[in-house]
């Protein structure tokens, strides 16, 4: 293992908060973001986390793994159960989690129990250099590979992991690889089977466009409508809302052929349907109703075993649940928390700071019915009006 460099990068973009979403007022084209905001976001994060010794920066570390260089942006106390995340196609941290992570709700639940490892698919970090051409393509087994080195790297043994449709497989495939590396899913719109003709299509389109053109305006239409639902994505007398927006502007600084790269390796990637059947960790899965993945989220949750697994559908809602509608996640990832004895800080008065241990608990509390999923699916109603 090759050695990380540490640095710290400053939050982002100019943003407020308005009706639980987030207006980008300026976008910057340099390396460093800036966020006035992130002054109000460190007091909230003291008051969820219950300690100033948690700095609001995110600090990244570009280390060298077996299978590449990664960038992993952490934020949080070292101290604390790791929660893994990792992105769809072309996005990153900034562009697929901070949407879940700015809702307050969902904030105090998950910067109390659990430090976060941001991880970037290879040349998906802000400010990523172009990937040298002579570097082979990853593949899907390289990433899931490339997980389980920053695990090592960091020092860490079990972990619970959040990934969104590209990234939620990655980490699913890396749970059937890694089964005692991993103590809980929370998928989002995940992939779990080889591409369908659709699918392969619009890829080779856009990787296509992507090697001659570039980032264009097309690509990014493919992949706006991959993300989110049309109910925000606008039409012809309705403009695109602030999210589609921003998410636009963080696609201008995607490097178009590391993007290139990414989508290759999904696009040959395999079906894990009978490996899921291997899974021993609880599995969560959210859906947006409007999901180009949502026949793909039916079926890999028919899959999983009903006693430790549950489908949250949410109505009116794309792919990305976490930047569309995060507060629709709050209340199933709480449930399905409790059944580790995690809570949000106004349940209990201290942090844990020991490895999650499932095993611990009753069977009962890990049904979905425990969970509070009733009825699968979930339906969840949006209130698109800002």
């Amino acid at each position: 293992m090759g050695d990380s460099g540490g640095s710290v990068v400053s939050v982002d973009v100019e943003r407020i908060s308005f009706g639980g979403k987030f207006i980008l007022l300026s976008l910057s084209s340099t390396v460093r973001f800036h966020i006035q905001a992130v002054a109000c976001f460190h007091k909230l994060a003291n008051c969820f986390i219950g300690s100033s010794s948690v700095s609001a920066e995110l600090t990244e570390h570009h280390i060298q793994t077996n299978h590449g260089s990664v960038s992993v942006a952490i934020y949080g106390d070292h101290d604390k159960p790791a929660l893994i995340t990792y992105p769809d196609i072309a996005l990153n941290h900034m562009s697929c989690f901070q949407g879940l992570l700015f809702c307050p709700e969902a904030a105090s639940l998950l910067l109390h129990n659990f430090c976060i490892y941001h991880i970037s698919p290879p040349g998906h970090e802000l400010g990523a250099a172009p990937i040298l051409a002579s570097t082979p393509v990853a593949s899907v087994d390289d990433l899931a590979d490339q997980v389980a080195d920053v695990l090592d790297f960091f020092g860490l043994d079990s972990v619970m992991c959040l990934g969104v449709t590209a990234g939620a497989y990655i980490l699913t495939l890396f749970a059937t690889k890694y089964r005692e590396r991993v103590l809980g899913l929370i998928l989002v719109s995940p992939l779990c089977k080889s591409p369908s003709w659709t699918e392969w299509f619009y890829n080779k389109v856009m990787s296509n466009l992507l090697y001659y053109y570039g980032m264009c305006n097309v690509v990014k239409d493919i992949l706006l409508q991959r993300y989110f639902g049309k109910g925000v994505r606008g039409c012809s007398t309705d403009p695109e809302s602030d999210i589609v927006q921003a998410c636009r502007s963080f696609l201008d600084q995607r490097q178009s052929m590391n993007v290139w790269r990414f989508i290759q390796t999904i696009n040959e990637r395999k079906d894990l349907t009978e490996s899921l059947k291997q899974l021993q960790c609880r599995t969560l899965i959210f859906v947006g109703e409007d999901s180009q993945f949502h026949a793909e989220a039916v079926h890999m949750t028919a899959k999983l075993d009903r006693r430790y697994s549950a489908l949250v559908e949410v109505q009116a809602c794309g792919s990305v649940v976490t930047e569309e509608q995060p507060h629709a996640m709050l209340i199933p990832m709480e449930y399905f928390l409790m059944g580790y004895g995690l809570y949000r800080p106004s349940q209990i008065s201290c942090s844990p700071r020991s490895p999650l241990n499932p095993f611990c608990i009753s069977p009962d509390l890990l049904s979905p019915e425990s969970m509070g999923v009733k009825l699968k699916p979930i339906k969840t109603r949006a209130n698109l009006k800002l």
